[in-house]
């Protein structure tokens, strides 16, 4: 099972969401009530993957699922800093200019 954390800053008018650790099958459906229960609580969430060393395929749909939850409710959704590992995977997902701030 991947190792992973986060934790919830105040920021402006929003929330800040890190995650530290990697985002895969194992633990996707965490991340994703995570994801969820933090746009309950803000109309701006953003998601902070610097620290994320490792996402698959259901860490991205997890960001899409948030960010169209997000949209339907009128409230922002962004990710605000990847690591390169990330970065790489949202491009070749060719979700960089939708998802990155």
């Amino acid at each position: 099972m991947a190792s992973l954390s986060h934790r919830l800053e105040e920021s402006g008018d929003g929330v800040v969401l890190i995650f530290d650790g990697e985002i895969d099958m194992s633990n996707s459906k965490d991340v994703r009530g995570v994801i969820l229960g933090a746009l309950e609580k803000t109309a701006n969430l953003s998601v902070d993957l610097s620290g994320v060393s490792y996402m698959d395929s259901s860490g991205i749909a997890n960001l899409i699922e948030g960010f169209q939850r997000a949209r339907s409710a009128k409230k922002s959704f962004k990710v605000s800093d990847v690591s390169d590992s990330v970065r790489m995977v949202l491009k070749i997902a060719r979700l960089e200019a939708i998802l990155l701030a």
